[in-house]
């Protein structure tokens, strides 16, 4: 496990300027980590008159230039090392969109990089990626005008489409008809169909976001965390088809439905179905991550190797508030017998990714207060804003982090755990927060005290020794009440002895 020393974070920004909303994010990097720290958006439909007239809408011109000169004094005053400028699919079909850029040069002094279709598609895709390494499939980026479709998960990333598919585009001036329109959606996908084929859909846009919040408020999902929550496509059509049925001033009743939302939220929907149905789509994950993050990740991508965003995110987390940052990369190393003695859980790779991820925890608490300690940091690592954990890791670490902390296997959010995670992944996040709990008490979180001790599984024992002149410093009761406890949550006896020099 790679250690981790505290690096000064920097700040990046991007503003997104797409079809429907102009959006700013500011960023802080923490190594590896990032962190959102600022998100702004204004839905000023950029791409609303687009099919009818060619140009952008005067409206959403307008409301856009307040924004971003709104969005230039606040980088003015951050002053990111990183910062990008980004326009999509209605500034770059608009006959007007170089008169826009020119005004917004003129009025805010931001330059803005108009993104081709395949440009949009491969940031979207590193997005995706960068927020979950493992994905593969087809992530589907849709906005106001358009939709981005491109395979991911293989070595490089082969180019991908840019398809008339966003609500502005499918707006129909004799209404909306959700027969006609599906028929449209079927015949503008039919020619991708074959090339973009694919088990699992990765879903990207604001409209999709919002029908996924839509699915864990009916299914009273006890984690309400968009990025990587997943549903099967029966699940996903019968949605999309209850929402294409709805009209407007139902879906504006909707919790957490905005009335710019609404309008848009039928078009998502019946995308969605209709990508379902002509790639053969089983599931569809969301991502939060997408195309701004993908312009960030390029740019880190060139200044170094990345790293692991969930290995980046809980060693950043846990450093911080930390006592050494050796610790972590010190209790990987001196629980290897035990990490291999555990039951699995999500297989080998992953498993022990999530060990490293849980001693990049181990010390999470350190600055809490004690008496609210074990609920903080359960609630802390099971919501943590970091990427490339899906729903069940996160509930994993979340257990594992209430043992380390002196909690009862019940947890402080049962309904959550026993829904997300099976009885041998509960079994093996508990034994491992223990197994911290051991090597952070033992030491008192000192790497240079864990060296002189040792834990291994031998014989149907835990086996826990000291190197010689160090059994009374270190295996007194407090250590050997811990051990008892690993010892017993792994179903082994328990020897402790000091190590003959």
């Amino acid at each position: 496990m790679k250690e981790l020393l505290a690096a000064p974070p920097t700040e990046a920004a991007v503003i997104d300027i797409g079809s429907n909303s102009v959006r700013l994010v500011l960023y802080r990097l923490d190594g590896r980590a990032i962190w959102t720290v600022f998100n702004e958006k204004v839905l000023a439909g950029l791409g609303r008159d687009l099919p009818a007239t060619g140009r952008l809408s005067p409206e959403g011109v307008e409301m856009a230039l307040t924004a971003l000169r709104r969005f230039a004094a606040v980088l003015e005053g951050v002053r990111p090392a990183y910062s990008f400028v980004a326009a999509t699919a209605a500034v770059r079909e608009a006959v007007d969109g170089p008169d826009f850029c020119d005004r917004v040069a003129a009025e805010t002094g931001l330059k803005v990089r108009v993104l081709s279709g395949e440009e949009e598609a491969k940031y979207a895709a590193l997005g995706v990626l960068a927020g979950d390494p493992r994905a593969a499939g087809v992530a589907a980026d849709m906005g106001g005008s358009s939709l981005e479709l491109i395979r991911i998960g293989g070595a490089s990333l082969a180019p991908g489409v840019t398809l008339p598919l966003g609500p502005f585009s499918l707006a129909d001036p004799k209404g909306f008809d959700a027969g006609r329109l599906k028929s449209r959606i079927s015949s503008i996908l039919k020619p991708a169909a074959e090339r973009f084929s694919t088990d699992t859909l990765h879903a990207v846009g604001g409209g999709w976001r919002a029908l996924a919040q839509l699915h864990m408020s009916r299914t009273d999902y006890p984690l309400r965390i968009v990025h990587q929550y997943a549903m099967s496509a029966v699940e996903a059509r019968d949605l999309a088809r209850l929402l294409a049925q709805q009209s407007r001033t139902s879906l504006e009743r909707l919790p957490g439905i905005s009335k710019k939302r609404a309008e848009t939220l039928p078009y998502s929907a019946l995308v969605l179905e209709g990508l379902i149905d002509r790639l053969g789509v089983k599931t569809v994950e969301f991502s939060a991550w997408g195309l701004r993050e993908g312009l960030l990740f390029e740019a880190l991508d060139a200044a170094g190797p990345m790293e692991d965003p969930l290995l980046a995110g809980t060693t950043a987390l846990g450093v911080r508030q930390g006592v050494s940052p050796l610790l972590p990369a010190a209790l990987y190393a001196w629980l290897g017998e035990v990490f291999g003695a555990l039951p699995p859980a999500f297989g080998p790779d992953r498993d022990a990714l999530l060990g490293q991820a849980a001693c990049g925890l181990a010390d999470l608490g350190a600055r809490l207060h004690p008496d609210h300690r074990l609920e903080l940091v359960f609630d802390q690592v099971l919501r943590a804003p970091i990427a490339g954990a899906n729903h069940a890791e996160r509930a994993f670490l979340a257990t594992a982090m209430n043992a380390r902390y002196g909690g009862s296997p019940a947890t402080p959010q049962p309904e959550a755990v026993d829904r997300l995670l099976d009885d041998r992944a509960r079994a093996r996040a508990r034994a491992l927060g223990l197994a911290i709990r051991l090597g952070c008490d033992l030491s008192g979180r000192s790497p240079q005290l864990l060296a002189n001790a040792s834990v291994r599984v031998t014989g149907g024992a835990l086996r826990l020794t000291a190197s010689e002149g160090y059994a009374d410093v270190l295996l007194g009761e407090q250590t050997r009440r811990r051990a008892k406890a690993l010892a017993e949550a792994m179903g082994l006896k328990l020897e402790i002895q000091t190590e003959i020099g």
